[in-house]
């Protein structure tokens, strides 16, 4: 892999995690697209290691205050909004870790079709319109109830198939339950770190059981560098963009881009 490659599957991994566009798919389409070779197990470790580096530093004052609240309650201090909402991330991120854990690999290779990728990128925009129009947005972050973040997280477990997108799934969930965008967003955000750290562990441990190795040490850390520092740039602005926008522009996104995929699909294989 060149360091230009790397450059720029950083750049859509770090954009594509946390738009409500889907990553996974976006890392399918791209090399299906430009002939590029798959970029294998290890380097899609390194992608998230950056997705989740961002994540980290982005929310750190939060993470900060989340991580001591968890301390307390281990203490048995649970009536502050942090504890609180340290025990509605553990509850929401349970069906999504189930989910991966059980179904990943399957899912994954029965939906890597950029056919069948197109049509669920399309079907998520659409259940994200519905969403727009059906959810009333008046909750906060300080306002969700055990009730939307156990529906949050089992939409979460749904993002396993590619194309539907984790932050996608979880904001529409969050829409659809009357929370405010940023606050579906903020919640959706907290609920991929543990995800996040978890495939990293995962992954990396499978590729420790299968003997390979992290070759290629250059294009890796540019890879985790270009995921980190647009993976904060895409947090940053969707967290602004949503405070005073709807999602339309992802929901139009996602349909042209599942239009174009299925005219390039059929062209390809008629």
């Amino acid at each position: 892999m060149s360091i230009l490659q790397a450059i720029i599957f950083g750049a859509v991994q770090g954009l594509t995690e946390f738009l409500p566009i889907s990553s996974t798919a976006h890392l399918i389409l791209l090399p299906w697209f430009l002939g590029w070779p798959d970029p294998g197990l290890s380097f899609d470790v390194a992608l998230h290691l950056g997705t989740l580096v961002a994540l980290l530093i982005y929310f750190r004052a939060e993470w900060y205050a989340l991580i001591a609240s968890a301390f307390g309650i281990l203490r048995g201090r649970t009536k502050s909004q942090d504890a609180r909402m340290v025990m509605l991330i553990v509850a929401a991120t349970i069906p999504g870790a189930l989910a991966g854990a059980l179904f990943e690999h399957k899912v994954e290779d029965a939906f890597r079709s950029p056919a069948l990728i197109a049509v669920m990128l399309i079907v998520m925009a659409l259940v994200l319109l519905v969403a727009e129009f059906i959810g009333s947005r008046k909750k906060s972050i300080n306002e969700i109830s055990w009730t939307d973040a156990i529906t949050v997280g089992i939409a979460q477990a749904a993002a396993i198939v590619p194309g539907v997108s984790r932050s996608g799934s979880t904001i529409t969930a969050g829409l659809f339950r009357s929370m405010q965008r940023s606050a579906a967003a903020q919640f959706s955000f907290y609920l991929s770190a543990p995800i996040i750290a978890g495939a990293v562990a995962k992954k990396s441990l499978d590729i420790l059981k299968s003997g390979a190795g992290f070759d290629q040490m250059w294009p890796f850390a540019v890879g985790i560098i270009s995921s980190a520092i647009v993976g904060y740039a895409a947090i940053a602005f969707l967290m602004r963009y949503l405070q005073t926008h709807n999602t339309f522009l992802f929901v139009i996104y996602r349909i042209a881009l599942g239009i174009v995929v299925l005219l390039a699909f059929w062209f390809r294989f008629r």
